[in-house]
């Protein structure tokens, strides 16, 4: 049974009005994942940053359309020389950026976009459990591609000490926290509707 994207249940528009409307918010989610990128916790075993959580609830949020539109959007942003990725502009800019080690993972970011807003248009984020699930289905999404380019550029072996097996941690903690807040959006989301 398909539901209604929570960005819809919160802001509803039709027509024109939800063309500006997703315009504005994929701009607005561009710039969330930009600072998300640029932000790096002290974590072990590798710095993290929030950017997959914040790919994941964009998609979780917005629907698998508008959040996948809106991370190509970010993509494109970033091709066209925009310094919106981790480590821009200092490990380069543009298409050469997204062609290096990472090029893979930012794919997986579209994809995980969308796995998860297919889900959330599923209803899994309405529950624990069920967001827990989709939010570990998209970083499987988002990893995949990652790892898989990185393979083509060092190896298998590799690709997965380097692109993959330091992040566990900080993709578990990720998970749950993503498990955590969808929900509870829902949650405060019902109580303003009600209100």
């Amino acid at each position: 049974m398909r539901a209604a994207p929570m960005i819809d249940e919160a802001i509803r528009a039709e027509g024109r009005a939800r063309l500006i409307r997703d315009a504005a918010l994929a701009l607005a989610a561009t710039l969330l994942l930009t600072l998300s990128a640029k932000i790096q916790i002290p974590f072990y075993p590798v710095p993290m940053t929030m950017q997959s959580l914040v790919v994941l609830v964009i998609g979780a949020a917005f629907g698998w359309r508008l959040g996948a539109a809106t991370v190509l959007l970010y993509l494109a942003e970033g091709a066209a020389g925009l310094p919106v990725f981790a480590g821009t502009p200092e490990k380069g800019i543009g298409l050469p950026y997204m062609m290096g080690p990472t090029g893979g993972y930012l794919l997986g970011f579209v994809l995980g976009a969308a796995l998860t807003g297919w889900l959330a248009e599923r209803g899994w984020t309405k529950s624990a459990g069920g967001a827990l699930a989709a939010i570990a289905l998209g970083h499987v999404a988002l990893f995949v591609p990652g790892w898989a380019w990185l393979a083509t550029l060092i190896g298998a072996e590799k690709a997965w000490l380097a692109g993959v097996a330091p992040f566990y941690a900080a993709t578990v903690l990720k998970t749950a926290l993503g498990a955590a807040l969808l929900p509870a959006a829902w949650w405060l989301l019902d109580r303003v509707r009600r209100d």
